[in-house]
């Protein structure tokens, strides 16, 4: 008995550090792209050695962090959607990183619901959040770890909005919008659509796929259908939009209270389905 525990102890101490570290997220800073604000993010890391692929994380308009964080704003209090998703990508051999956008400014508590056109300047989806996103890239592709042509992009409702922007061939951020030089492919889950829907030629640079809730209650499902319909007569075939009928804003979330919606247990199964195989063909596959 006392050798078994010899060799239990010894395996234990000669595994690498990184085994528990899809469990815990580790916070990191790093600057945005508009040359004035220290980000704070969260590194979801896999438990196989690197170098990896990548994915970037943004946030909707609640912010990061879980509605019962009580003033906690750490790793520790980010929202079930935020960790369930970081961890599904370290799983898969990911590094994924959660941006703060909101509480890196003194917002950590985010925004309600239908408070767009109060919230302040610096927060802004189409100007500002996408250098969130081309600092968080930077960021990445300055690690040893991280394949550096093989980062993806991911947003929920404002994050996805701020997704949309970034991906424009006109974002800030970027001065050659290609996949080369940004990101390489992207997962926009319930976005707001209409800004882009307004542009006389918004096309995308690189793969996308628009997660879509027919019963969405806080942004207008429609819009993106029709963005669809005219990134495609564009001329830009990657850009794809799935969908989900009965499923409800925040169908991802893991919570009990969405997930007893019928339509958002689907389409949350399918989702992650799709976005598994979305990054899988577009990240780890030869880059043709």
């Amino acid at each position: 008995m006392a050798l078994r525990w010899v060799c239990l102890l010894a395996c234990v101490f000669a595994m690498p550090s990184f085994v528990h570290s899809a469990d815990v997220a580790e916070e990191v800073s790093f600057s945005s792209a508009d040359g004035t604000t220290t980000l704070r993010g969260f590194l979801f890391s896999p438990s196989t050695p690197g170098p990896w692929p990548a994915v970037v994380m943004m946030h909707g308009r609640a912010g990061p962090f879980s509605t019962a964080a009580k003033g906690v704003y750490d790793a520790s209090t980010l929202s079930l959607r935020h960790k369930q998703w970081g961890r599904f990508w370290a799983e898969r051999g990911y590094l994924a990183l959660h941006v703060d956008s909101f509480g890196s400014r003194g917002y950590p508590g985010g925004f309600p619901i239908r408070s767009y056109s109060q919230r302040p300047p610096e927060v802004n989806e189409q100007k500002v959040r996408p250098l969130d996103a081309y600092g968080a890239l930077a960021y990445l592709r300055g690690r040893g770890d991280v394949l550096k042509d093989r980062i993806g992009l991911q947003g929920w409702s404002n994050g996805a909005m701020a997704a949309l922007a970034t991906l424009d061939r006109a974002a800030p951020g970027i001065s050659s919008p290609d996949p080369e030089r940004g990101f390489r492919a992207a997962l926009i889950f319930y976005p707001g659509c209409r800004v882009q829907l307004a542009k006389d030629d918004y096309r995308p640079y690189a793969p996308a796929i628009m997660f879509i809730a027919s019963n969405d209650e806080e942004v207008a499902p429609l819009p993106c259908s029709q963005l669809a319909d005219q990134v495609k007569a564009r001329g830009v075939k990657d850009f794809e939009m799935v969908w989900y009928d009965g499923a409800t804003h925040s169908f991802d979330d893991p919570g009990k209270r969405r997930q007893s919606v019928p339509g958002n247990r689907e389409a949350r199964s399918d989702s992650m389905v799709r976005a598994e195989q979305f990054f899988e063909t577009r990240l780890k596959s030869p880059v043709p």
